[in-house]
């Protein structure tokens, strides 16, 4: 059910009146609530403003904001400031507007007399769940501090991947795009010219100029404004399955076990698992927890899948390594090192390990796929393009054979 963002204003057991804000299923849900923190409720309203201010549709807080947040949180915290204090400084000086916010509203409800766990898991879009769950785990242990440097360095890491896959991946998209507009210029503005200059020559064409003759005839004509929406259908139609969870499902299944891609797609996951993992696991997470928390955010279905397999065994009183082992998507040689994490009592360090050599892996399978794209997009817009040249000027061959 959505959550409603309501306004209230509350005494506290000294008779003091405070206000603020407070989201809930319902009226009645919130009024709950306030009274388990120990407030008498004196006035309790929707707050209209707020509904339509919120952000229905993601939110434009990047994972940069959010790592710089936990950075200097952290050192506030170490520097003996209280957590409101921080908390009101963090808000006057974030560069995005919806963090402001945010965190001005996090710092009313811990003055309010809310944990900060509690204030930040009201905003779900914003402070994703490894964030809270380590949050929680830090209050409880007194090493908030430390868990928030913890989450930074979780963050930095994952972006760092991604960057590594963004970077790697700008040229051979830039390629598609670019063989995509050569061949659409061609056939709407080229071949046309040279179809006027083959009827005023009179004869039969070579079958691949004809081709290419009826390719451009419909692309300029009704089977081409057809094809156009039916690729837009398609692409909105593909996009709404694989949102569900059966298509999201069988397409990372797909992925997995693509000839060129699945490797890679495989070891992004795994590099996720073990970095996660191994930070929930150091925050003092507790594993069952901090497997659910994986399988949320492991961006693979079916790892996500094999995930809570494991941590089903693991209630059953399994150890951790075994149920993976079971599974044919962890490889072996991570198998063995969880185990001996297991024995050792260092899981958190030896999934840091882990997380470390995927993190290698993954720079090394870009770097063999780029080199391997780069000359296939090359060798593709030259066949494409040759291709087209060579047909448009058969006629003219002929021509010059004929008169010979």
């Amino acid at each position: 059910m959505a959550t409603i963002t309501f306004k209230y204003t509350v005494r506290d057991k000294t008779g003091k009146v405070t206000s603020g804000r407070l989201e809930g299923e319902s009226r009645d849900a919130v009024a709950a609530k306030l009274r388990q923190m120990g407030y008498i409720v004196l006035d309790l309203s929707e707050d209209r403003l707020a509904a339509l201010n919120k952000i229905q549709f993601g939110t434009s807080v990047k994972t940069k904001d959010i790592t710089i947040f936990a950075r200097q949180f952290a050192t506030m915290i170490n520097a003996g400031l209280s957590l409101t204090k921080c908390l009101s400084i963090l808000a006057d000086q974030s560069e995005s507007k919806e963090l402001r916010e945010v965190i001005a509203q996090v710092g009313r409800d811990v003055e309010a007399g809310q944990s900060l766990s509690e204030a930040m898991a009201k905003h779900p879009k914003i402070f994703p769940p490894i964030f809270i769950n380590m949050v929680r785990a830090g209050e409880t242990g007194g090493v908030l501090d430390e868990v928030l440097l913890r989450v930074a360095d979780h963050f930095e890491n994952d972006a760092k991947l991604k960057g590594r896959i963004k970077s790697a991946m700008t040229y051979p998209v830039a390629m598609a795009v670019l063989v995509l507009l050569v061949l659409i210029a061609m056939m709407i503005f080229v071949v046309p010219t040279f179809q006027k200059m083959f009827a005023d020559m009179g004869g039969k064409l070579p079958v691949p100029t004809q081709i290419l003759v009826n390719i451009s005839a419909g692309a300029r004509g009704l089977p081409g404004l057809i094809t156009l929406v039916a690729v837009i259908v398609g692409t909105i139609a593909f996009r709404a399955w694989k949102s569900t969870d059966s298509g999201r499902l069988i397409w990372d299944g797909i992925k997995l076990r693509m000839p060129i891609v699945g490797p890679l797609v495989r070891k992004m996951s795994l590099a996720r698992f073990t970095r996660t993992f191994g930070t929930l696991v150091a925050a003092g997470v507790p594993i069952l927890s901090a497997l659910d928390i994986v399988a949320d955010t492991s961006g693979n279905e079916v790892v996500a899948q094999a995930v809570k397999k494991v941590r089903s065994a693991i209630k059953e009183g399994e150890t951790i390594a075994k149920p993976l082992g079971e599974n044919p998507i962890f490889p072996s040689m991570l198998v063995q090192m969880i185990a001996v994490g297991e024995e050792t009592g260092a899981l958190d360090a030896m999934l840091t390990k882990i997380a470390d050599f995927y993190d290698e892996e993954v720079s090394a399978a870009v770097d063999g796929l780029t080199s391997v794209i780069e000359p296939l997009m090359m060798a593709t817009l030259a066949v494409v393009v040759g291709g087209i040249v060579i047909a448009l000027y058969m006629p003219m061959f002929q021509v010059i054979t004929l008169v010979k």
